[in-house]
């Protein structure tokens, strides 16, 4: 598939697409980027190789596509607080954010999208995974999206797996609210308010009940949902290199950084884009 600025090369069946023969760092027409955030709509996450983006031009081009958020936990490089180092170093043995997730949605407020750059990358292994949630939600059984509509379930930054995730970077880099507890209430089922279509709203790392129910109570069908989200069929993969950029739909999407490189660096730049309230 072709427009008129670049190529379009679906990565998966469910979700992810390279975009082939544009260079971010240029000064992109505004064509070029309704053309850009149309395929984010249609993918959920797309995948850019051999950019040259320092960090004035990374935060410049995010702004082309909404307003840069600091993350709650960790400050950003120097000079740029919206711009956060996700990194594993060579003696760590846990890496950022490690397991499948929506980016902060213990927040009023979760992103919209995400931006990931990498700028040192490992001899192998450190690929991303990312999941459809669209399609999850479109592969329950008509008797458990009836269950499930009405629900809403309880995000907490405080989740024992993902907090074990950002240990190495608070120690370094923690924020004064580094120890916050952060909480937030969503749907289980969210409505995308760009495309009207539904999308399951939960996910392991952050989601630890449903609102009106204990852990307890809610752990059965939590557990079949984390399941079903990330089934291999509703997934992409990618490898990374050095330059390479992923923009990632929040809201419709979840990813998975797969630590499989111990003894080797890989460093990356993120930038978060605000969002709204989920519905």
């Amino acid at each position: 598939m072709r427009n008129t600025e670049f190529e379009i090369k679906p990565l998966a069946g469910a979700i992810g697409a390279e975009l082939l023969g544009i260079d971010l760092g240029a000064d992109l027409s505004e064509a070029t980027v309704r053309a850009i955030r149309q395929a984010l709509l249609d993918h959920l996450v797309i995948f850019f190789r051999d950019q040259e983006l320092p960090p004035e031009r990374f935060l410049a081009l995010s702004r082309r596509f909404g307003t840069p958020v600091e993350y709650p936990f960790l400050k950003g490089i120097e000079g740029f607080p919206e711009i956060i180092a996700v990194a594993k170093l060579e003696h760590e043995r846990v890496n950022f954010g490690g397991i499948w997730h929506a980016d902060t949605t213990y927040q009023q407020t979760p992103p919209m999208g995400t931006l990931l750059i990498a700028r040192e990358i490992p001899p192998y292994g450190g690929d991303t995974l990312f999941a459809n949630q669209y399609l999850a939600w479109e592969t329950l059984s008509a008797g458990m999206q009836r269950l499930l509509a009405p629900l809403r379930a309880v995000s907490t930054s405080a989740k024992a797996d993902v907090s074990r995730t950002r240990e190495d970077r608070l120690r370094s880099d923690g924020t004064a609210a580094a120890r916050e507890t952060l909480e937030a209430e969503h749907p289980v089922m969210r409505i995308h308010p760009e495309t009207g279509r539904p999308a399951l709203y939960v996910n392991v790392a952050h989601t630890a009940r449903f609102v009106g129910m204990t852990e307890e109570e809610s752990a059965p069908l939590l557990h079949f949902l984390f399941a079903h989200q990330v089934r291999p069929e509703l997934t992409c993969r990618f490898r990374w290199q050095p330059g390479s950029l992923a923009f990632w739909d929040n809201r419709c999407a979840q990813h998975n950084p797969i630590n499989d490189y111990h003894g080797y660096r890989r460093v990356m730049h993120r930038i978060t884009l605000a969002g709204d309230r989920p519905a």
